[in-house]
């Protein structure tokens, strides 16, 4: 059974699947479509239009499907907004943007995402499945991060970049550069090394992982030019379809790709990527 505590306020567009829960203090002005098990703890700002799916739970003072920060936007010209995928948790004070006039998809959060306190999508950003964003993460609009990775805390992703598949993006990091599929950055765009430990959580198997590596030492981390990255990660990759997913990233990258820095912490980023 759906309940809803007297001092929330509900428009008359808002769609509710089975057992939803509204805190105190909510507000939905819609159009928004709220699936089965969806939570509202209280203190919490929709604007719509938004979808969410079944069984998230949103904390207090998060507010999602307000305007972009973009001069551009038109209000008078609508905005697809937000989508949120199942099993999702937003903790407290997330703010997730809805997409700008004329987009042909929302602002979108895949299935089973986490996103920490004060975490913060900008407009027609989109997150894959199962993503993390640790506290006070912010992504610029049109920001693409793969299933999987996973944002440190503080970290912040300049507009338009992507980050891969299984990244992995060190807390407190400034990313205006791509991040390919399965890499450990940090800092200002500084490439240290592979995710090993997130592939074999993943369940990849052992010898894509031992490929993985190795197109990681001959392709990425030599520095080579784009051209030759390319051939050698197609090379490598004939046989292993992780190889293919980094050569595919590079491929349709249209910004440079995070280089590969020689550190004081080399001998910990041999342990990370072998």
């Amino acid at each position: 059974m759906t309940t809803i505590h007297p001092s929330a306020a509900i428009s008359g567009n808002t769609e509710f699947g089975k057992d939803v829960e509204i805190g105190p203090y909510c507000t939905i002005d819609g159009p928004v479509k709220l699936g089965d098990g969806v939570r509202l703890i209280g203190h919490i700002y929709l604007k719509g239009p938004i979808e969410i799916g079944a069984r998230t739970v949103i904390h207090p003072f998060s507010s999602i499907g307000f305007a972009p920060q973009d001069v551009k936007y038109k209000p008078e010209l609508g905005t697809p907004g937000v989508k949120i995928g199942e099993d999702c948790l937003l903790r407290e004070g997330v703010t997730i943007h809805a997409a700008g006039n004329g987009k042909p998809r929302p602002t979108t959060v895949g299935n089973r995402c986490f996103l920490m306190v004060s975490a913060h999508m900008g407009h027609d950003s989109m997150i894959g499945d199962d993503v993390v964003l640790v506290n006070n993460t912010a992504l610029g609009g049109h920001v693409e991060v793969g299933d999987r990775a996973t944002i440190g805390g503080g970290a912040v992703v300049h507009q338009f970049c992507r980050i891969g598949r299984l990244a992995f993006i060190g807390g407190a990091s400034a990313i205006s550069t791509e991040v390919p599929p399965f890499c450990l950055v940090w800092g200002r765009n500084r490439m240290a090394g592979l995710n090993v430990i997130g592939m074999r959580r993943s369940g990849m198997p052992r010898e894509d992982i031992t490929t993985v590596r190795r197109a990681f030492r001959e392709a990425i981390r030599s520095r080579p030019q784009r051209g030759e990255m390319m051939e050698r990660l197609l090379e490598i990759g004939k046989t292993c379809g992780p190889v293919m997913e980094l050569y595919d990233f590079v491929r349709t990258s249209t910004r440079a790709i995070a280089p590969y820095a020689s550190t004081s912490h080399d001998t910990e980023n041999e342990s990370v990527e072998g």
